[in-house]
């Protein structure tokens, strides 16, 4: 358990789950825990480090060091009970706790999150949608209101991405800087990034590792983010509070992790070009040129293969590619930076997809399936997430897209970098910027994409949006069913299907329309019985993998 042990000693000795009186719950037996577990195939995730010169070499196994410190950090973050639960299932030696131990290890918690967050301990309620982000005796609605009376700049803390909200001894809530809820473990991964900074001979790299130490205990990110858009280094660590999927409540809180990788310098070059066409595509998304902007920063574009992961960022299913900071005053100076996890992807493509493309396309379109149109729509659906509307203006107040969509935000977002990367790499083949000889590919690999997704579960912000996508698309004719059940792409439909779609989503992001998206979802995020029969016919295949980092084993 490497440092989660360690940290949950105290609550190892008091034998306390902290879960008062709970109702049983009907939790799996052992064979039922283990076709669950199975859904997982467990892959090595290898990293070239051998032209790495000792210094960085000794720099990275620092920052792997520091990383650890963040499974059990984020534990905490997901839910109130998790350090409890965990206690208890490390003490029972038996096989049924041994395969519980093992799910919650890769769930990081009590829920199965690709069961729509089912508990699958017994004794365990349902999983708290603020997370531990706030108290747990608060209701949304109690938390939404005092949020908006706070004069600007209490609320901007209590809204931001690094604060939980506490109790205060009258009673009432209050914001807690992440530097304080967090300082154990915040201190101890500042001296390990100051201790990898003294290693490395890289400047952009050393001055990054240095401000995110800073970070850490001074609760301002800013710097350190701006140093990330500048790294530049045979070493990419990201390392941090970043993504709120995991507050349900609003997608305001962040959630620690880190993706420690060594840069594919050939790869990354290739995809260089990419980042020169994004004003060009900007200026011509299929919305009303209004809401067009002119973009900040370069976005670089980094292909690394990943070395060691932990906290959000290792836990369920895992992350092919992200698209950071989401802190917009960053990304308005400096644009955001696209990371592509080239070995990770790699096994995904081999072991998930094309298996579930075997089942579901028509036997015509299964030789289309590729890795190269795999590989690139992820890097487009990483670049569209810094294009079109962010900061809003809604009945004359300036806003930004997250504070208007609250919860539904990420669904949102991930549907409209989905769908535009789509229209985005189309539009380059149509102006000779791409070889059209993707086009097919392109279509019928997120075709066979699209039921990889969604079997993530409709608790998940990417498998929504993904049902989203292809209601729209199947409504639309541009995906069609056969009488044995497999699916097929129209390349003409499917070629306006999704420019609409494009335009359907950066609207609402525009106005800032919560309600009109949220019937949108109504409508949309939903499994159709066609959908359903062929998620059903992949049941033996795996949905994702589990890594096990051979650097993380190593340091």
């Amino acid at each position: 358990m490497r440092i989660l042990i360690s940290v949950l000693a105290a609550a190892l000795l008091s034998g306390s789950t902290g879960l008062g009186n709970q109702p049983e719950t009907a939790a799996p037996n052992l064979d039922q825990l283990r076709a669950m577990t199975a859904r997982f195939v467990p892959v090595e995730i290898k990293v070239d480090v051998s032209h790495l010169p000792p210094n960085e070499l000794a720099a990275l196994q620092k920052m792997v060091e520091a990383a650890k410190l963040f499974d059990a950090l984020f534990l905490r973050q997901a839910a109130p009970q998790n350090e409890a639960l965990l206690a208890q299932l490390v003490r029972d030696a038996s096989p049924l706790g041994r395969a519980r131990l093992h799910y919650f290890r890769i769930n990081a918690g009590a829920w199965s999150r690709l069961d729509e967050q089912t508990a699958f301990l017994p004794g365990v309620s349902e999983k708290p949608a603020g997370g531990n982000f706030y108290p747990v005796d608060a209701t949304r609605d109690e938390v939404d209101r005092w949020m908006q009376q706070l004069p600007a700049a209490e609320r901007a803390k209590a809204t931001g991405f690094f604060t939980t909200i506490r109790r205060a001894p009258d009673g009432g809530l209050m914001a807690v800087p992440y530097s304080v809820e967090y300082q154990n473990e915040l201190i101890l991964a500042a001296r390990l990034l100051r201790e990898a900074a003294a290693e490395t001979k890289q400047p952009t790299l050393k001055a990054f590792l240095e401000k995110r130490a800073t970070a850490f205990l001074s609760n301002d990110y800013y710097e350190s983010d701006l140093a990330w858009m500048e790294l530049d280094a045979t070493i990419e660590p990201t390392i941090g509070p970043y993504e709120v999927y995991e507050d349900e409540w609003f997608n305001f809180k962040a959630a620690f992790e880190a993706f420690i990788a060594v840069t594919d310098p050939a790869e990354t070059a290739k995809l260089g070009s990419f980042s020169g066409h994004l004003q060009e595509l900007e200026d011509h998304l299929p919305i009303d040129p209004q809401y067009r902007k002119k973009l900040g920063g370069y976005s670089p574009i980094r292909v690394v293969n990943l070395a060691f992961g932990s906290g959000d960022a290792n836990r369920g299913v895992q992350t092919a590619a992200f698209n950071l900071p989401n802190d917009e005053r960053v990304v308005a100076e400096k644009g955001s930076k696209r990371v592509m996890l080239k070995n990770v992807q790699e096994a995904k493509f081999e072991n998930v997809l094309v298996p579930i493309s075997r089942r579901v396309l028509a036997k015509a379109d299964q030789g289309h399936v590729a890795f190269e149109p795999f590989f690139t729509h992820i890097l487009m659906h990483e670049l569209m997430h810094g294009l079109g509307p962010q900061t809003i203006t809604v009945n004359g107040r300036e806003t930004t897209v997250r504070s208007e969509m609250k919860e539904l935000n990420g669904t949102l977002e991930e549907a409209k970098a989905d769908i535009s990367g789509l229209w985005a790499l189309q539009h380059l083949m149509d102006h000779g910027m791409l070889d059209r000889a993707q086009e097919r590919a392109m279509y019928t690999t997120f075709l066979a994409s699209t039921f990889r997704t969604l079997r993530f579960g409709l608790t998940e912000a990417h498998a929504k949006g993904m049902a989203l996508q292809l209601n729209w698309l199947l409504d639309a004719g541009a995906f069609t069913v056969a009488q044995d059940g497999t699916f097929a792409v129209d390349l003409v439909k499917v070629k306006p299907a999704v420019e609409s779609l494009t335009r359907a989503i950066m609207t609402l992001q525009a106005h800032g329309d919560y309600a009109g998206t949220k019937q949108l979802f109504e409508k949309m995020i939903v499994v159709r019985p066609e959908v359903k029969r062929a998620l059903d016919g992949l049941k033996d295949l795996p949905v994702d993998i589990e890594p096990t980092f051979v650097m993380g084993e190593k340091s």
